[in-house]
């Protein structure tokens, strides 16, 4: 078939046949339509159109070549045929591009939830909504953060802290500092460039980056774009099919992959009402929709993309990875001691402590909580050398990062954050996330009284306000609050 124009490609704009342009090639997905995890509407939308502005920021450039039969690519379409449709200008789209022109300066960010504060003025709704959503009424989700609050230094004074060395290892790679990226979905919701952004400042700054099975990018760009001895992880969302789970984990490994980190708190996504509220506006048309969809579109980007996941991913599963691969096993999203406990008995080589971000089930407890239990119980057991212990969710300061390593977590996963410096700043944002980040880690120890690692313990802070539990919290000072200047973000500039 030679090269297709615009009209061959439009007459193809039904559930009957469905054709779209993607990357200037055409593709036949009519029989991919019920297949699709965002349902049949949104594919419908663009039937004999190109739909490649919609389809950039979800899916991976490989996604095509890797689930659409190769009889079903068309080939490529001249583009100067393809009548552009004529977008209608949206006042909330023309606010936030004027918004963008008056953006803070990257400078005036002086920690990362000034990174949070401008990507929420200058993010689109829909990808706001993905990033900043919690499941349910959002508890855990605050109080993840919140419950660093509860534990408050003991700092030891007249210790010699002229050099602070706060590099350490996690499962056996020499890091610079004790946090690393952890996978979040969808870097190009925020960013044209995505995930391989992180890859970059990563780089830069010696840390580890955490590949996520939902990127934006395909695994191997994100793997083509380390330089030199760069450390990576996987993060794995475990498919019912196990041929490809087994798949990808031997490609990862292949590649150079340091650690596998099995996801365990998904067995289904959270009900994140912010992304489900979003899609509403995006249903598609009603007209080329005859026939009914039979996926549930109200759910959000979140359930567009997951219906793969195994729900049935058991404690039985753990001999199976084992067997395929030699890398460090890690179950990510453990949230209780007992199974801490399982876990090292059925030989991985660690946990992390983590609710999703709280974007699972709400009111499942902090990390930064599970870990003040956890480590207790290891000790106890003369288990804590078995396997290392990591933690996510909430970490916003270098102080919430010295609080995990003193309670004996090996280091922190920090998301959010850095998907908001990338969102407003690119990789200069990222770049400038992490320096603060390891600035106030530097400031930290010092105050504290600590010039390593090794000299963070359990005695250098007090849990007695996080373990007393889930109590009522104090009726607030109103005079307090009325007279007391807050803290200010990033301003946007004056328009003139």
């Amino acid at each position: 078939m030679g090269e297709l124009t615009g009209a061959d490609v439009a007459k193809h704009n039904s559930k009957d046949s469905c054709w779209v342009i993607v990357h200037g090639k055409a593709y036949d997905v009519t029989e991919f339509l019920p297949e699709h995890p965002g349902g049949q509407k949104i594919i419908l939308k663009y039937a004999g159109k190109d739909a490649t502005e919609e389809f950039e920021p979800i899916h991976p450039p490989d996604t095509l070549d890797k689930y659409l039969d190769a009889s079903k690519h068309l080939g490529p379409v001249n583009m100067s045929t393809v009548e552009s449709e004529e977008k209608v200008i949206d006042p909330e789209e023309a606010a936030r591009q004027e918004r963008i022109k008056n953006m803070p300066p990257l400078a005036a960010c002086y920690n990362l939830l000034d990174f949070e504060s401008v990507a929420r003025q200058v993010m689109k709704k829909t990808s706001w909504a993905y990033y900043s959503s919690g499941a349910d009424d959002e508890i855990t989700m605050r109080e993840n953060h919140n419950a660093f609050h509860k534990i408050w230094f003991r700092p030891r004074v007249l210790v010699d802290v002229e050099k602070v060395d706060f590099s350490t290892t996690m499962l056996g790679t020499k890091v610079s500092a004790p946090f690393y990226v952890t996978a979040t979905a969808l870097g190009k919701l925020g960013h044209p460039e995505g995930e391989v952004i992180f890859t970059r400042a990563a780089r830069r700054h010696d840390v580890i980056q955490m590949i996520p099975t939902l990127a934006s990018c395909s695994f191997d760009e994100l793997v083509d774009a380390r330089e030199g001895d760069q450390v990576q992880w996987l993060q794995l969302y475990v498919n019912k099919d196990r041929a490809i789970t087994e798949r990808i984990v031997r490609h990862a490994e292949a590649r150079g992959c340091k650690g596998l980190f099995i996801t365990v708190d998904a067995p289904q996504l959270g009900r994140r009402e912010k992304d489900m509220r979003s899609k509403f506006a995006d249903v598609g048309s009603s007209v080329q929709a005859t026939g009914g969809d039979s996926v549930d579109r109200s759910q959000g980007a979140a359930r567009a993309i997951s219906s793969f996941i195994d729900p049935a991913l058991s404690w039985k599963d753990i001999p199976w990875f084992r067997s395929i691969t030699t890398m460090p096993i890690i179950l990510k999203g453990v949230q209780r001691v007992d199974d801490v406990l399982r876990a090292v008995e059925a030989g991985v080589q660690g946990v992390v402590l983590s609710n999703h971000g709280g974007r699972q089930l709400d009111f499942a407890p902090s990390a930064i909580e599970v870990l003040a239990e956890v480590m207790p119980a290891l000790r106890e057991r003369g288990w804590q050398d078995r396997l290392e212990v990591y933690v996510d969710g909430g970490v916003r300061r270098a102080t919430d990062i010295i609080k995990a390593l003193c309670l004996g977590a090996k280091g922190v996963g920090i998301g959010r954050p850095f998907l908001y410096a990338m969102s407003a700043y690119g990789v200069d944002g990222v770049d400038r996330a992490m320096q603060l980040l390891k600035d106030e880690m530097e400031m930290g120890m010092r105050l504290i009284g600590a010039t390593s690692i090794a000299d963070l313990d359990p005695s250098l802070v007090d849990t007695r306000g996080l373990l007393a539990g889930h109590s009522a919290p104090v009726p607030s000072d109103s005079l307090g609050m009325h007279t007391y200047d807050p803290l200010q973000v990033p301003s946007f500039k004056a328009k003139l």
